[in-house]
């Protein structure tokens, strides 16, 4: 989970895991992991989720937490502009870093639309380059799981495609097997 301050990282894996939301704001101090199983394409995954510290100004996110990630949701609080510049930030700096991984774009506080500083055209602009949006509201529950589900989903694909371009080393594995625990036998990390 990855985004600025404040943005609804937390209150999107709290919906999403445990099917709870609270007005409550609490900061997230380095990262809090939590875990889901859940069904993606006829595969059961354990979902790792990394719910890390939101950047502040001064204080960027570490990307070394990103290195082994097998994918990501990008956080954006559709009522602060600011966090907009941010995820688009965060994003330039894996993709020049770390390289390509899956991932989508929860434009939180759904619930909120007439608040909203980030625009129609921002969003068109983000869905030209290929990024998947997401108008989620943890609050509400508005397109939570259709995220972290078709993020869920990238990342298989992605694994498939690794596993087709590697050679074969063990004939016994099938293919099925080493996605339900991931292509290195263990649980895709979402961050």
């Amino acid at each position: 989970m990855l985004g600025s301050f404040g943005v609804g990282k937390t209150s999107l894996t709290a919906r999403f895991v445990y099917s709870q939301y609270s007005e409550t704001y609490h900061t997230s101090l380095g990262v809090k992991v939590d875990k889901k199983v859940i069904e993606v394409d006829g595969n059961e995954v354990t979902l790792m989720l990394w719910d890390m510290a939101g950047e502040e100004e001064g204080a960027p996110i570490k990307l070394n937490y990103v290195n082994d990630a097998a994918g990501y949701v990008l956080v954006i609080d559709g009522s602060r502009g600011n966090s907009f510049d941010v995820g688009v930030s965060i994003q330039d700096r894996v993709q020049t870093n770390i390289g390509d991984l899956p991932f989508v774009v929860a434009i939180n506080k759904a619930d909120q639309r007439e608040r909203w500083e980030v625009g129609d055209a921002q969003l068109a602009d983000l869905g030209a380059r290929g990024w998947r949006l997401f108008e989620t509201s943890a609050k509400t529950g508005e397109k939570v799981e259709e995220a972290f589900l078709t993020l869920a989903g990238l990342i298989l694909r992605a694994q498939e495609v690794s596993m087709d371009d590697s050679p074969d080393d063990s004939p016994d594995d099938s293919p099925d097997d080493s996605m339900e625990e991931g292509a290195d036998g263990s649980s895709p990390k979402l961050t």
